[in-house]
């Protein structure tokens, strides 16, 4: 049996080795981990202090860290204002310093960064289609990747979908923004708030209904002089106990992969916003006292879009709501729930009048019979829409929080599997206990529970009674149809790009949770119906973190892995590599598996195939050794396992950080060969200090040269006089304090005649005192050449660096991935020899690429191209310059 891989979707997934085992995609993170949501008293006030606020505002920028939290966390949770932030992009194309994974596996680890941070500032979160294909340094690079009016469109389709009455860019729109993607996140901003009401240009039936926003605003973070509006984000919220800083620092600090943690500072703190367009209030922009100056936002202009009937009613919910606040009592609120039912009621009825809303459905939200008039269909304003969607959502939230009602849904495994190429109806079941408690002192009543839109199990009822401070306990079976996956993903990128799922009116969370494992529960308290809404967790308790719960996920019934998603091989002579392939088996039963290899021509191994039984959830690996002579090129490799008639072909890799959701990415169970010609150093002996997204190490052992990780705490300790050469990865003098102190016996190192060879560091290596050898001077920003194509010229084509023992030429600069190199430094002592020059177009010559320095006996090498890019890659060239950087034999080591 032949199976072949698709390109594209071996390209979507990172290095395999670099992801740490994990479970799902699911609508929340793990509870035990750091990100907590208000609860109790804190959130129930806050809750009804927001009931009734109908203003909505829209921020955009470009990466998921370009946010400004502090405005965002002053909006949502200190004036409760309907507050979302468009991201253009999922963050794909930065650096991470937290593991390996790039490219499409940072931007889900980034994505769900954002989610967390959006869950403790009280934000929603929206993206685009744009994917970050890395640093660009200005607008018209970016949009040679990005086509406008497809980014353009979905601005446009998220400004029509949330409705702001007011929009903030993050950036100005202009070069000073510092990269081409801030730059355009400014310009579609501004664009979209100019033409969110144009029909022509943006028809209904793609982009929704017209809006307008009513005014547009600029960040004046970075100009503050220029500000028109400047608010006190750091004011402080008894209730909360903290300030709207203190929770927008712990927000911002979730873009761990970044290194962005802040410190919770306290006392006045501004924020700046600069008025760039309005189509109310006053003409001077300098004379605003609120963002919402000038906009109407109150519900007197609102009812008045009612049926006369209604009228009376919002009126007497929105006086029940007011007496509410009034009587809630932190320490008792039983007495707000009768209220708080009848409110709802009222509301529900005048939503019910308004009409069904402006081409939405609201799932899971049953309206009781009304004795109101109803318009005909879609007839309700959007405005007036929102406004009762939103109120109507927190008078829910608040009676089911003053009712003290929890559901907890748990299953006995973490993972259920879909089989692969069988009929639906003999997919595997996992049995889902949910527990409805009544925590409070009014009565409840569970009237069904249902598990991924699955009804009642065969002889069960609803219907429940559940008296204060008891529970009713249902069981359920969930049957999963397709895995849980990133949804963004489904359909690969156009021109490697933009994604192609089509993005609509949902929130990220939203999409999300569609997709999870979740049980709806749907409950009557004080003779109202509400649905509580949560995700089926395996729970179990770590004997150090605690309370775990990890979102079920459904999965294909088998997987298989192979270490990494490409690998260098050499080419032209003899190979000899172990191919481990990792089964794993989602039944709660023995499953037999057949594996085989599909390889290229010239490689053979030592068996055809390999069965194996896998026990329940079980896993193994499968080491086939694979021998042969291969020609140059791009190879395909392919594992392939077959359980009872039915071929998988897919491979999972697992996400887990303890600030995220954790999360799995499908690809193909395949990896590309990068077949190169390379000579080998003679006698190499490599010591590699590892760096932040680094694959060096294995590049080198790819490459069939010998390689010893050091630790940074082992240099102290550690016999260096046996490596010929030393690499210190990418970033990792910022990763490892414990390197810098030790720097000194790298250096001595290099002093007694060694080979040190670091990559580049942080934007200015002048951060760690004595870490470089002679003096280098970084520009703010430091420069870079990100256009990968860019010339690149040797200023020494005899340098040895450069001829031993792989003669560098201009085949080796071909097919470059994202950039050339990155946060080179700019002058540098003259000691320092530079045996590179390239630029981007119209800009200034960096010599800053790779420089050679002699240091006592030795040499010092500075490489800031950008080999972290190449290398995952297989590009041919990186591997040719990184085997002649670690060519250390024209130095001798005195024994250290």
């Amino acid at each position: 049996m032949t199976a072949r891989l698709c390109p594209r979707v071996l390209r979507t997934i990172t290095s395999a080795a670099a992801i740490a085992a994990a479970f799902v995609v699911g609508g929340r993170p793990l509870r035990a981990q750091s990100v907590t949501p208000d609860r109790g008293a804190a959130a129930l006030g806050s809750t009804l202090a927001g009931i009734g606020t109908t203003g909505r505002v829209l921020t955009v920028a470009a990466h998921p860290d370009d946010e400004d939290t502090p405005i965002i966390a002053w909006l949502a949770k200190g004036r409760h204002v309907e507050t979302a932030y468009l991201s253009l992009t999922r963050g794909d194309g930065g650096q991470n310093l937290i593991g390996n994974e790039l490219g499409e596996a940072l931007g889900a680890i980034r994505t769900q960064e954002l989610l967390s941070a959006r869950r403790i500032d009280g934000g929603r979160q929206y993206f685009t289609r744009a994917y970050d294909f890395g640093f660009s340094k200005n607008a018209e690079e970016t949009y040679l990747h990005w086509p406008k009016d497809s980014i353009l469109g979905d601005v446009v389709r998220v400004v029509r979908a949330f409705r702001p009455h007011v929009m903030v860019a993050f950036f100005s729109g202009t070069t000073r923004d510092g990269h081409g993607h801030h730059q355009v996140s400014g310009l579609l901003a501004r664009e979209a708030y100019d033409l969110a009401a144009d029909t022509v240009k943006f028809p209904v039936k793609g982009f929704g209904l017209p809006w307008t926003p009513q005014k547009f605003y600029r960040s004046a973070r970075q100009a503050p002089d220029s500000a028109t509006l400047r608010v006190n984000v750091g004011e402080y919220d008894a209730l909360l106990g903290r300030s709207y800083y203190e929770i927008a620092a712990e927000s911002r600090s979730q873009h761990k992969s970044q290194g962005f943690g802040v410190l919770q500072k306290k006392g006045t703190i501004l924020g700046y916003l600069s008025r760039e367009a309005s189509r109310v209030g006053p003409e001077n922009a300098r004379r605003e006292q609120s963002l919402f100056d000038g906009v109407d936002t109150t519900w007197t202009a609102l009812r008045a879009t009612l049926p006369a009937t209604a009228q009376p009613v919002l009126d007497s919910a929105l006086r029940t709501v007011t007496a509410v606040r009034a009587m809630y009592r932190a320490d008792d609120p039983t007495p707000i729930v009768t209220p708080l039912a009848q409110a709802l009621r009222q509301l529900r009825d005048v939503r019910h009048a308004s009409g069904s809303g402006p081409g939405i459905l609201i799932a899971g939200r049953p309206d009781a019979p009304s004795s109101l008039s109803r318009r005909s269909p879609d007839e309700a304003p959007p405005a007036l829409w929102d406004a009762l969607v939103t109120t109507i959502d927190r008078v829910e939230r608040a009676l089911v929080l003053a009712a003290g009602v929890a559901v907890e849904a748990t299953a006995p495994r973490a993972t259920f599997p879909v089989r692969e190429a069988v009929k639906i109806a003999v997919n595997d079941s996992l049995p889902v206990t949910i527990t409805v408690f009544n925590r409070g002192r009014a009565a409840v009543q569970l009237l069904n529970a249902s598990v991924a839109g699955l009804g009642l199990r065969p002889g069960e009822a609803g219907d429940v009674a559940i008296s204060p401070d008891s529970a009713a306990v249902l069981n359920r079976w969930a049957v999963a149809f397709q895995p849980n996956s990133p949804w963004w993903r489904a359909y690969g990128r156009k021109q490697q790009d933009w994604f192609q799922a089509p993005i609509d009116a949902r929130t990220e969370a939203q999409q999300q949770e569609q997709r999870a494992t979740m049980v709806q529960a749907r409950l009557t308290i004080a003779g109202e119906s509400v649905t509580v809404n949560e995700p089926v967790v395996y729970r179990y308790a770590d004997p150090i973190k605690g309370d775990q719960q990890v979102p079920v996920s459904a999965v294909p019934g088998i997987t298989v892995n192979l270490g990494n998603t490409m690998e260098y091989i050499r080419a032209g002579v003899p190979v000899e590599r172990f191919v481990p392939v990792r089964i794993q088996s989602s039944y709660p039963h023995d499953a037999e598996v057949t594996v085989k290899l599909e390889l290229p021509e010239g490689l053979k191994a030592d068996s055809v195939e390999r069965e194996r039984v896998l026990g329940p959830d079980g896993a193994t690996i499968l080491t086939f050794r694979v021998r042969g002579m291969v020609k140059e090129g791009r190879l395909e490799l392919v594992a392939l396992a077959l359980h009872e008639g039915a071929l998988s072909t897919s491979s999972v890799f697992d996400i887990r950080y303890d600030h995220i959701t954790p999360m799995r990415l499908y690809g193909a169970s395949g990896m590309y060969l990068s077949a190169v010609t390379v000579k080998l150093p003679p006698r190499a002996r490599v010591g590699y200090v590892k760096g932040v997204g680094d694959t060096g190490l294995e590049a080198l052992e790819q490459l069939d040269i010998a390689v010893e990780k050091i630790e940074p705490s082992m240099l102290t300790s550690t016999d260096l006089s046996r490596f010929t050469s030393i690499v210190v990865g990418p970033r990792a003098y910022e990763a490892s304090e414990v390197l810098v102190r030790n720097n000194v016996r790298l250096l001595d190192y290099a002093n007694k005649g060694g080979t040190l060879v670091v990559q580049y560091g942080a934007q200015d290596m002048n951060r760690f005192p004595g870490v470089v050898p002679y003096p280098m001077q970084w520009s703010r920003p430091a420069a870079r050449v990100t256009m990968e194509q860019a010339p690149v010229t040797v200023l020494q084509p005899t340098h040895p660096l450069l001829v031993g023992p792989n003669r560098i030429g201009a085949a080796d600069w071909a097919d470059w991935a994202q950039e050339r190199a990155t946060y080179m430094p700019s002058t540098f002592d003259k000691r320092y020899t530079p045996l590179l020059a390239m630029n981007d177009p119209n800009e200034p010559v960096q010599q800053g690429g790779l420089l050679v320095a002699p240091l006592g006996k030795g040499r010092y090498v500075y490489v800031t191209l950008a080999l972290f890019r190449q290398l995952p890659n297989g590009v041919p060239g990186a591997a040719r310059v990184l085997a002649n950087l670690v060519n250390g034999q024209s130095v001798v080591v005195p024994k250290m």
